[in-house]
């Protein structure tokens, strides 16, 4: 941590010196840059070359930073960077570079822009080792050198213990459309105290209702942050949290509910790029709820390239899907799609859903691991799959919904064909439930994850606690099924509905699972 801070002071010097090299005038353009999470200021910004599309970048910030060095020989226009018997040779005017005296060709040349030498971001961050993320909404560069990316040992070791923020309704976070800095305040105390009941992840609603809690160019601003869609906060929400969590050695997943546009019929108060307005034949009416139709293939990478946005742009830890697919126990009037996009395809509309749900989530997973292999992608879904008395490898269960015969979700395909790192089942009901119990739901989901490569949560339902549902008159009813899943190596930890059901301690609760943990 001291070579990390003296390397920024030493930075933040080094872009302060003089220079003898004449400028030469080139386009300006306000773009940001970070190292590992810190900011980094210049009296040059960063710019994009329009042709080449290339980031030129002062050379300065991202070799110093690894403690490279770096030479200007003003008689050949040439720049050597050079770290761990590696050296790099950049000249102004040629569109090729030497690496260890091997020529490699350049989409652009090194530059001079006011006094400083300006070099192509990816080429020197691909030969330093750095990560580089850009955030083309924000127009911010992250650069990463790899320590903030691997997961603290202590986290691997104990498992995942998440909890979710609900952001939609102002349930968890922000509580009130504030300024920045309370909503900023609001959040670190919230981190602080989940941390402090031994809580290592949070899975944070990023996109509530078709809309963003990050700069986008695809959606608008979330209400929950300003009361109006569309108005920004003056700040970047999920920048700011990423940073937060993992100044705490904490995960941050981004959660996504996948289908859902908004929650309620109304459009009057959408913002004219809302997904509802912009595509109004992709929008089903169903259950007073506006959705996107899976069954519309432009729809799907729609929703893909939006969870994308915020795969490139933040250094999250993993994508979270919840189980918003198809509504359950509603009419869904998708019979047009069903017609326009099946193609003979699917004997039934369940099957052609299905098979949309799968494409989707297949699809997805694609490209969040093309882009970024460490970030992990998973999916929680109804904690029933199927019954056994209509699929007799269904779980022994008599539930009145199941993921897969009502909201068309295949998890069972997920799984075998490891289109997922995990799977987070909620299994919201007790150990004492006739119906629906939570051991045999945990023996069920271990058996589908046992010998594939996808990882078992189990999402407990704290919200439950003090109803009048059978089983959730005591704390320790969750406290025990944390013990239950300690049978299994399988189960790699749990995740709580919600963040605020564990800190607003019912029955003892939080109490009770602090303990627990420590």
């Amino acid at each position: 941590m001291k070579l990390r801070r003296w390397l920024l002071v030493l930075i933040m010097l080094l872009l302060c010196l003089p220079s003898v090299v004449p400028p030469v005038q080139a386009k300006a353009a306000s773009i940001s840059i970070q190292l590992d999470g810190v900011s980094l200021s210049s009296d040059v910004s960063p710019y994009i070359l329009p042709k080449v599309n290339v980031t030129m970048v002062p050379t300065r910030i991202i070799s110093e930073g690894l403690g490279a060095s770096v030479a200007w020989n003003q008689k050949s226009k040439t720049v050597t960077i050079g770290k761990d018997g590696s050296s790099l040779q950049l000249t102004s005017g040629k569109n090729m570079a030497l690496v260890d005296g091997s020529a490699v060709a350049l989409d652009a040349s090194a530059q001079i822009k006011n006094g400083r030498v300006m070099v192509p971001l990816r080429f020197i961050s691909e030969n330093l080792g750095l990560q580089v993320e850009w955030n083309q909404a924000a127009q911010r560069i992250s650069l990463f050198t790899g320590v903030e990316l691997v997961p603290p040992p202590e986290l691997s070791k104990e498992g995942i213990r998440g909890a979710w923020i609900s952001t939609v309704f102002n349930l968890d976070w922000p509580k009130a459309k504030s300024t920045a800095q309370q909503q900023q305040q609001s959040f670190i105390t919230l981190l602080d105290s989940l941390q402090d009941v031994g809580i290592n992840a949070v899975y944070v609603q990023v996109r509530p209702a078709g809309d963003a809690l990050y700069p986008s160019t695809m959606v608008p601003w979330s209400k929950v942050l300003t009361g109006i869609q569309g108005n920004d906060p003056g700040y970047d929400p999920v920048a700011f949290m990423v940073e937060e969590t993992h100044k705490r050695n904490m995960e941050f997943h981004a959660w996504f509910n996948p289908f859902r546009a908004n929650t309620d019929l109304q459009t009057a108060s959408l913002h004219p790029s809302h997904v509802a307005l912009q595509h109004p034949d992709w929008i089903v009416n169903a259950n007073k709820q506006l959705y996107i139709n899976p069954g519309i293939p432009e729809a799907r990478q729609h929703i893909i390239d939006t969870i994308m946005e915020v795969v490139n742009g933040y250094d999250i830890d993993g994508v979270h899907l919840d189980d918003y697919f198809y509504p359950s126990n509603t009419a869904f009037h998708d019979e047009a799609a069903y017609r326009q996009y099946n193609n003979g395809q699917y004997a039934n509309i369940g099957e052609w859903r299905r098979g949309n749900i799968n494409d989707f989530v297949q699809s997805l997973g694609e490209s969040v691991h093309q882009a970024k292999p460490d970030v992990e992608y998973g999916i929680s879904p109804f904690g029933v799959w199927r019954n056994k008395s209509v699929d007799k490898t269904g779980s022994d269960t008599k539930a009145g919904v199941t993921a897969y015969d009502s909201m068309y979700a295949d998890v069972r395909a997920w799984i075998q064909n490891g289109w997922i790192d995990y799977v987070a089942p909620q299994i919201y009901w007790s150990m004492s439930n006739p119906a629906v119990d939570y051991d045999k739901l945990v023996d069920w989901w271990v058996g589908e994850v046992q010998g594939t490569d996808v990882d078992l949560l189990i999402g407990h339902a704290p919200y439950k606690l003090g109803t009048n549902e059978i089983g959730w008159q005591s704390a320790s009813e969750i406290i025990n099924q944390l013990k239950y899943n300690q049978n299994y190596d399988e189960v790699k930890g749990s995740i709580f509905f919600r963040a605020e059901n564990i800190l607003n301690n019912p029955l003892g609760f939080k109490d009770q699972l602090q303990s627990y943990y420590r």
